[in-house]
């Protein structure tokens, strides 16, 4: 099977000295870490199954984040540690997205843009999730970035996971219809304000197409279900990185074949692109450095950490959710930490007998740490 590690060590020294001068070093990091993931130059163990009479090689992984052999147990790490945040409401996912206007300078300044975009999509439905015609209330969010289409075009947006509901400035919980949160031209409308004014704040104005505060800004609501289902929906989202090595079909003559499902029809397509050109594209989609692509707001944010106990209390005294307000539970953990399992020992992938640890394997000494 062709992965994107074997694309990079093949095409990869080509990219570089084509455009090693405009390459982002998060870009070049990103190639390398993925180059190198599971491979001798990063280290391991060497292992001996006395069974088999035969040694085994485990080498490390290169924990970055765009690497598509990195990111598999995450999402489920991700839930058990999202339990805290968990509300017996109904939830809703909305997702606001970057018109194409703005996407060039988005692409140029990604780190101040990308804020920016957090900023003024989670005011926003704040601001109309206050308004007593909707919720008339303070609502609960969890934002991720994501900033590819299926086909890997650059395509900045933002999913929330809503609570339901929220609370007042008096403590009571106020509960949405369970199929709808606010309206999404409103909303549209406040998105296109706020991040506007932040584009001119930040002297960014100027250079972005007049067109796109001429246009209608479209943001996308729909209900998800509890609120278990919602963050199940969601975890993806957050640890999926632009491609994945199964969706890779083939690599023939400087040529990278994969398949994408269509937004819009549901089905399985295939999309042909010079070695160069895929290469471009995946690392479009690298974060800068440190950039928290994941972001908690309102209820849901560590600084309401008293308020979303509250929450959860008024909701489980009361099914029909009571307006009385309760006093806050100063016993409920702001934090729940799971019980660690002892490390399972390796077994032989033939086997299955335990393997015997020989030696342990040093990095490569020319490699940043």
């Amino acid at each position: 099977m062709v992965e994107l590690a074997d694309i990079f060590r093949l095409h990869g020294p080509q990219y570089r000295a084509t455009f090693g001068d405009r390459l982002l070093p998060s870009h070049l990091r990103a190639m390398q870490d993925i180059e190198h993931c599971r491979t001798a130059a990063l280290g391991g163990q060497l292992y001996y199954c006395a069974q088999c009479d035969e040694q085994r090689y485990s080498y490390h992984s290169c924990k970055n984040r765009h690497c598509p052999k990195c990111q598999n147990q995450q999402a489920n790490d991700w839930l058990k540690e999202q339990q805290q945040l968990l509300l017996p409401s109904h939830h809703f996912l909305v997702t606001f997205t970057l018109p194409a206007e703005l996407r060039p300078l988005a692409r140029a300044r990604q780190k101040l843009v990308y804020n920016i975009l957090f900023r003024a999509s989670s005011q926003a439905l704040q601001k109309l999730a206050a308004d007593p015609r909707f919720v008339g209330a303070r609502v609960g969010m969890v934002g991720v970035l994501q900033t590819w289409t299926r086909d890997l075009r650059y395509h900045p947006h933002v999913h929330y996971v809503v609570t339901g509901g929220g609370l007042d400035r008096q403590g009571r919980w106020h509960s949405s219809a369970t199929d709808f949160l606010v309206h999404g031209k409103p909303l549209g409308l406040i998105f296109r304000a706020m991040l506007r004014d932040a584009l001119q704040k930040a002297g960014l104005f100027s250079l972005v197409d007049k067109r796109a505060w001429q246009k209608k800004w479209v943001v996308d609501l729909e209900p998800v279900g509890t609120g278990q289902a919602a963050f199940k929906y969601l975890a993806p989202y957050i640890f999926r990185v632009a491609l994945s090595n199964n969706r890779i079909l083939k690599l023939e003559n400087g040529m990278v074949t994969f398949k994408y499902q269509d937004s819009a029809t549901k089905q399985i397509k295939t999309s042909e692109l010079t070695s160069q050109e895929f290469i471009r594209r995946f690392l479009q989609h690298v974060l800068p450095p440190r950039f928290v692509k994941v972001r908690y707001f309102g209820l849901l944010s560590p600084a309401y950490r008293q308020l979303l106990h509250r929450a959860r209390a008024l909701l489980a005294a009361a099914p029909g959710h009571s307006n009385t307000p309760l006093p806050d539970n100063p016993k409920t953990p702001d934090r729940v930490t799971a019980s660690k399992a002892p490390t399972a020992a390796l077994c032989c992938p033939n086997c299955g007998a335990v393997l015997k640890l020989i030696k342990e394997l040093k990095r490569n000494s020319g490699l940043p740490p």
